[in-house]
């Protein structure tokens, strides 16, 4: 019996594989079946998270990506596309942060916020839609955050970022799904990854965040894994245009905190 949640005989691509959550969700891919095209700037992350999938007897292969060059994704996804025969999934886990009152932001770290979260992630979408709806089926998962509803001091540009990518799921899977493509998103509370290392060193706010989810810790990247793979999987197929919240319970109870010097 195959189950439902059987990634096998599925190709995909995970971009941000060379670490935190996105190298999470390559293994898990590997570990449900699927091959595996674990994409970052970071290649020797990349190369690391492939060779751990070979190493477990799964099929993964690595390669270099900055999602701000549209024409680079698309050539990243047609070659794997062609290697492989199809494209049956994408994640796309990049983000960047600038955390710092609205008042203090430089038309530079705007630019670079809202490049990655928005512009990048629009770049993988249409890269991956195109040869998807050519083929007439395929799953795109974009990650979000709890900072897509809820806010605090210093998160202007990252929440405004995270709410567009909402929308933009929204919108593509208006667009996409009669074609056959699902488009969803995984809104992760606070997990502990690269990303949010600036925490982890400052033991106070740290301990605040953990206070402030219903588990009362901080969740890991491994724990993002399960809901992509649902949302990447035939269990998933009635789900589109949908945020799926992965944060502890944090949005249930409101967990808002002020971090020092906000």
């Amino acid at each position: 019996m195959v189950s439902m949640f059987s990634l096998e005989g599925k190709n995909a691509a995970v971009v941000g594989g060379a670490s935190g959550i996105g190298e999470a969700v390559a293994i898990a891919f590997a570990e449900h079946g699927a091959s595996v095209l674990c994409l970052d700037v970071d290649i020797t992350g990349a190369l690391d998270t492939a060779a751990t999938i070979t190493d477990m007897d799964g099929e993964a292969d690595a390669g270099q990506l900055n999602i701000l060059d549209g024409k680079a994704v698309t050539a990243a996804f047609e070659s794997f596309n062609t290697k492989k025969g199809s494209l049956d999934i994408v994640v796309c886990t990049p983000g960047v942060n600038v955390r710092k009152p609205i008042l203090d932001y430089t038309d530079e770290e705007i630019d670079r916020v809202l490049g990655v979260n928005l512009k990048g992630n629009a770049h993988v979408i249409q890269s991956a839609g195109r040869i998807m709806t050519s083929q007439g089926s395929g799953s795109i998962i974009l990650f979000s955050s709890i900072r897509s509803v809820v806010v605090e001091p210093g998160q202007s540009m990252y929440a405004a970022t995270k709410a567009g990518i909402v929308q933009m799921v929204r919108a593509a899977a208006a667009e996409l799904g009669p074609l056959g493509v699902r488009v969803n998103a995984i809104a992760p509370g606070v997990i502990d990854t690269p990303l949010t290392a600036q925490i982890k060193d400052k033991p106070a706010w740290y301990s605040a965040y953990a206070e402030r989810n219903i588990f009362k810790r901080w969740g890991g990247a491994r724990e993002m894994a399960g809901p992509t793979v649902f949302l990447a999987s035939e269990a998933a197929s009635y789900v589109t245009g949908t945020v799926l919240f992965a944060d502890g319970g944090w949005t249930a109870i409101d967990g808002r905190f002020t971090p020092p010097g906000m």
